[in-house]
């Protein structure tokens, strides 16, 4: 869980995980000014608290080598904002049991009307479809949502894309799909029950946009790697030291 300020929500996503279906739940705070450490702790999730604001990505970064040294099989990253809904998480890992997938997105579209319904913005409703459009038609998939916060993962999948290398934005996530498609690992997504309301973490108007310029990069860094025409470090075997 990358978590900051999540102090109203936290306990809600923490009880609406599936009873046995996680080893170990591991929040990364990121210098959170409210309550969330004190409120993770006493529900007995494991903590580690960054000593300064660091960045989305950054706490991703932190979360994920957290979690490989666990020797997880199975990776799940959720936010701890009651936005996605905690209770497929048994039927995600399934899949990736199974050696269906190897990642797993959870996609908040499944229909215009349930979408809008749910509380997204329309801006960033269309924005989603615009890119995602794009994204598929890119990398030759057809996966309903590329911009979800929720992700599963098979171990294999953080022990080879140099996640490391990436931002600590935003577009850290969209660093990630584009390194993992790089690599050729399967993946494969499932509707997900999204909630918006005020105490949700998101993203302003200007964070969008910054957001979306960034991953309009990684799909021409992709495009750049592919044909040879330059390296870059996103999609290199070589990783930043922790």
């Amino acid at each position: 869980m990358p978590a900051y300020n999540a102090a109203k929500t936290i306990e809600k996503t923490f009880r609406d995980i599936p009873a046995g279906c996680v080893d170990e739940i591991i929040l990364v705070d990121d210098c959170s000014t409210d309550e969330t450490i004190d409120i993770a702790r006493s529900l007995g999730i494991t903590v580690v608290p960054h000593t300064e604001n660091r960045g989305y990505g950054a706490n991703q970064k932190t979360c994920y080598q957290l979690a490989l040294q666990t020797k997880a099989s199975i990776i799940v990253m959720l936010h701890p904002d009651y936005q996605y809904d905690a209770r497929i998480i048994p039927l995600c890992a399934g899949f990736i049991n199974a050696g269906i997938c190897d990642t797993i997105i959870g996609s908040r579209i499944r229909t215009r009307k349930e979408t809008l319904e749910s509380g997204m913005p329309r801006y960033k409703y269309f924005a989603n479809r615009l890119m995602t459009f794009c994204q598929n038609l890119l990398f030759g998939h057809n996966l309903g949502d590329f911009h979800s916060g929720f992700r599963v993962f098979h171990r294999s999948v953080l022990e080879t894309i140099a996640f490391e290398n990436n931002a600590d934005s935003f577009v850290f996530d969209s660093q990630c799909l584009a390194q993992i498609i790089y690599c050729n690992f399967r993946i494969g997504d499932v509707p997900i029950p999204a909630r918006y309301f005020p105490e949700a973490s998101s993203i302003d108007f200007k964070q969008c946009i910054r957001y979306g310029l960034g991953t309009v990069w990684v799909m021409m860094q992709y495009v750049l790697q592919k044909t040879g025409i330059c390296q870059f470090a996103l999609f290199s075997n070589e990783k930043k030291p922790s």
